[in-house]
């Protein structure tokens, strides 16, 4: 079995201002930087020993922030690509077409010239299979994933049926847990257990950012 440690980043600017970032390669805030800090008593326990980040700054700025020393980059493991809506504010985005932001929220909606669910879903679990097998071929049992909203978002609905229209978003600096049969990997479907859900301490009660 291999535990699967996945961490969203810490917040950007663009977070808190509830603007779109998708691909757009945003920096931590210093807000951010304290939100991962926060984190790190509850990531302790579990000594990730291989951790993998998406190409982005944000992920690669909040593994340092962690304190997580040396870690390999996977582009599969980027935020959704959102085409037209990057670098929007979601609240113009929901009013101007309420139903269109609900559904790309749920999975259901392809963003103007971005990716679709399936499309995402696809790479992270390839990327994160990958990560699963690096940490089994070396005997290792924990891996740390740090990621975005999206794909975890993606990686939950198909490794444990999480749907994302029911599921309050990954907040900044939280943590899930999955236990991982290695010989399966999270590609097929039964492999994975939910063990922990979106813990965020430094923002438990507050309304996850986008």
């Amino acid at each position: 079995m291999i535990r699967l440690l996945l961490v969203r980043h810490g917040e950007t600017v663009w977070n808190g201002a509830g603007r779109l970032q998708g691909r757009l390669d945003i920096s931590l805030s210093d807000s951010g930087r304290e939100q991962a800090r926060a984190l790190i008593p509850a990531l302790d326990p579990y000594a990730p020993e291989l951790v993998v980040t998406s190409s982005l700054r944000r992920t690669q700025q909040t593994a340092a922030a962690l304190g997580l020393g040396e870690f390999r980059t996977d582009e599969r493991l980027d935020e959704a690509h959102l085409g037209d809506w990057e670098g929007e504010y979601s609240a113009q985005i929901r009013e101007r077409s309420p139903e269109d932001y609900r559904d790309w929220r749920g999975g259901r909606l392809r963003p103007p010239g971005g990716e679709s669910f399936e499309e995402i879903t696809a790479r992270v679990v390839e990327g994160v299979t990958g990560a699963v097998r690096e940490a089994a071929a070396d005997g290792r049992g924990s891996v740390l994933v740090l990621t975005h909203g999206g794909p975890i978002r993606a990686l939950l609905h198909h490794a444990v049926g999480l749907d994302p229209a029911f599921t309050v978003p990954s907040h900044p600096a939280s943590l899930t847990v999955l236990d991982v049969d290695e010989d399966r990997g999270p590609r097929e479907r039964g492999a994975c257990r939910l063990r922990l859900f979106n813990l965020a301490p430094s923002a438990p009660h507050a309304e996850p950012a986008d």
